[in-house]
């Protein structure tokens, strides 16, 4: 969807506000490679329009998680290098090899199934091998390394895999001065130089995400791979805000008012009637809800922008709506309740709904569901 409408509620994204970031952020890495990662729908945003506007302001990679992500990217027309990275079990590398993709590769039995595929194919498989250089999630441990890498080298002798890549992905990125950057960037280090000295010749080394490719450069390396940030969200408030970086939010979440009514002092609001009106007052309904991804924890606390001033939600924020008190001010039913933004209008934040539910950014953004239409703006028909 390309327009605003007279919708129940509308998530704008801003392309040009995306492009901007992008080009700030390889203004912060500028010898390094930049990959947009656009896996969950682009955290939220749009995968497809999110990845061709990445690409168009210089990334020259694309990332995402699931392998069915990368070959949706593949099928819109994506033509640029995309790596992902979540494989299991019986996963479709066979399609990854034909689609061209770069997978990675954490354990042997990914080696294994990938190698197969590539046989079956009759081309070989770009991979990159992860290190678990301290996350514990994803990855080869330091321990297992030698074998993973010997068994990869053996491979691309025999004309299976190439190996384009080494990488890893940091645990606190996100809080300065945490000891496990230094940590883990000196084992990834370590993991490289061995597999380099073996025989391995990777086209990039990666390991920095989005707070790293902010505030590291030392952990730089070949390629950068930027997540939260192209979207114009700071990965940390302690690192800064988003205008601290140059960047500028891309999604506006806003819903028209459904209804405005006037009910007495001592009227319970939603349900559990954990909000009772303490005077006479008039009630604003908005109409999103947890199933549309606004967060329940932040019942009693999300803030909303209505008629020029912030209001909070008013008890429990229940599946398809919520309700705000807006203190005897006069609001029209389809008046617009703008949840977070860039803040030109002084709406809230992502940052400020994420406070509000005790969570992050990333998951007020990512959580936004598909039953809200995304109002693209600032589309280049060119890319």
């Amino acid at each position: 969807m390309s327009q605003t409408l007279p919708l129940r509620a509308r998530a704008e994204i801003d392309l040009a506000a995306l492009r901007a970031n992008v080009r700030a952020l390889r203004a912060r890495a500028p010898r390094a490679a930049l990959m947009a990662v656009v896996k969950s729908d682009a955290y939220g945003h749009g995968m497809v329009p999110c990845a061709k506007a990445a690409l168009a302001a210089g990334a020259t990679w694309v990332g995402t998680a699931t392998p069915h992500e990368a070959l949706a990217l593949r099928a819109a027309g994506i033509r640029s290098r995309v790596m992902c990275w979540l494989w299991t079990p019986g996963g479709p590398w066979r399609e990854g090899i034909e689609a061209d993709l770069d997978m990675s590769v954490s354990g042997l039995w990914a080696l294994t199934e990938v190698t197969a595929a590539a046989r079956e194919a009759g081309r070989p498989a770009r991979i990159h091998l992860k290190a678990d250089t301290g996350l514990g999630r994803n990855g080869c441990q330091p321990a297992d390394w030698p074998e993973l890498v010997a068994a990869a080298l053996a491979a691309e002798a025999e004309g299976t895999v190439e190996v384009t890549g080494l990488w890893s992905h940091f645990a606190c990125a996100d809080e300065p001065g945490h000891p496990s950057i230094a940590a883990q960037l000196d084992v990834f280090r370590q993991m490289v130089e061995y597999a380099e000295k073996a025989g391995v010749e990777p086209e990039v080394r990666h390991i920095a995400n989005s707070p790293a490719t902010l505030t590291l450069p030392q952990t730089h390396f070949d390629l950068v791979r930027t997540g939260i940030a192209i979207y114009g969200i700071s990965p940390s408030p302690e690192l800064g805000t988003p205008a601290d970086f140059g960047l500028r939010p891309v999604m506006t979440l806003a819903a028209s008012v459904a209804l405005v009514k006037q009910v007495p002092a001592g009227h319970g609001v939603s349900y559990g009637h954990h909000y009772v009106t303490a005077d006479e007052t008039t009630l604003g309904l908005v109409p999103l809800g947890y199933a549309d991804g606004i967060p329940r924890h932040a019942s009693g606390r999300g803030p909303v922008l209505i008629g020029g001033k912030w209001r909070r939600v008013a008890g429990r924020v229940a599946m398809d709506q919520f309700v705000v008190d807006l203190g005897g001010q006069k609001i029209e039913e389809g008046s617009e309740a703008l949840l977070f933004g860039p803040g030109d209008r002084g709406e809230p934040s992502a940052e400020d709904w994420a406070q509000a539910a005790d969570t992050i950014a990333y998951e007020i953004v990512t959580r936004i569901g598909a039953r809200v239409p995304r109002v693209f703006l600032n589309e280049d028909p060119d890319e």
